[in-house]
């Protein structure tokens, strides 16, 4: 019996990096999983976003554990292919408890008097109306069941300070804080527990693209993640310049399993101290 025997979650931007170990963390201790993503290019998010093929993997990787998945190529913009999706998972498996809203983009470094009105028009659709858009289309199936249920809001670090030169960004990742916050006191009463997660630096494709490394190091001429280690791990409290995925996905099972029975309506930073480290540290 895993923590989550049993259980059902809906995962967005599930193809690859944090999605997708939320997908098959989650398989492992028992779940099934309705899961969305793009899997389509990004106008104004600098970098390349997961594929069809990344989806397949993520959908071998759960079905390695032993579980189902139902998987759709969707965009969280999209309500009507949101609802399709999440309505067709729920119908396979018979039920929801789990809401993990993950799907969102970066943001190359820029001040915010030289961003475009695409930008961050683009990065409010993504990161802010299409995290409101995962929890309305699976809301109703959580009161449905009549059972409780646990929605998990990914934010940032960038979500509790105010991180200069990602403007649009990090005020995308605050509303997603205000968002949970408010959805924890107006479901209460259904024991529908509501919180959000604030990663730093996890060492995925948002973080290991050329616009961001070289963000951190325009130094050098052709930079790596690498390049930027002793950097990024100045910005924390920890002696570790980044976290893996899986990091995250374990805060996540900790705040969606019977471990987090008691918890809702918290902000949870998921990042080697830095939204608590000492400016002068």
């Amino acid at each position: 019996m895993g923590k989550l025997t049993g259980q059902v979650a809906f995962i967005t931007g599930a193809a690859r990096g944090q999605g997708r170990a939320h997908a098959v963390k989650m398989a492992s201790e028992g779940a099934d999983i309705i899961a969305v993503d793009l899997c389509a290019p990004v106008a104004t998010a600098g970098y390349d976003m997961a594929t069809e093929a990344d989806l397949a993997e993520t959908v071998a990787l759960v079905e390695a554990q032993g579980r189902g998945i139902a998987a759709t190529v969707a965009d969280t913009r999209d309500l009507d292919a949101l609802q399709k999706a999440v309505d067709a998972g729920v119908e396979r498996f018979g039920r929801l408890d789990i809401v993990v809203a993950n799907a969102g983009i970066a943001a190359s470094p820029k001040l915010s008097w030289d961003l475009t009105s695409d930008e961050f028009r683009e990065m409010m659709d993504i990161n802010v109306t299409g995290v409101w858009q995962s929890t309305k289309v699976a809301i109703p199936h959580l009161l449905a069941g009549g059972r409780g249920g646990s929605v998990v809001l990914i934010s940032s670090m960038a979500g509790l300070r105010g991180v200069p030169g990602i403007v649009h960004y990090s005020t995308a990742k605050h509303a997603v804080r205000g968002m949970a916050k408010s959805l924890a006191n107006e479901l209460a009463w259904a024991n529908i527990r509501v919180n959000s997660v604030h990663p730093g630096n996890v060492r995925t494709t948002m973080i290991d693209n050329e616009a961001m490394v070289r963000g951190f190091r325009p130094d050098l001429e052709h930079p790596v993640l690498a390049d930027t280690a002793a950097i990024m791990q100045k910005l924390n409290l920890l002696p570790e310049p980044w976290v893996e995925a899986e990091v995250i996905a374990d805060a996540v099972l900790f705040l969606v399993g019977d471990t987090g029975r008691g918890i809702t309506g918290i902000a949870l930073p998921v990042d080697l101290g830095t939204a608590e480290k000492f400016a002068g540290g």
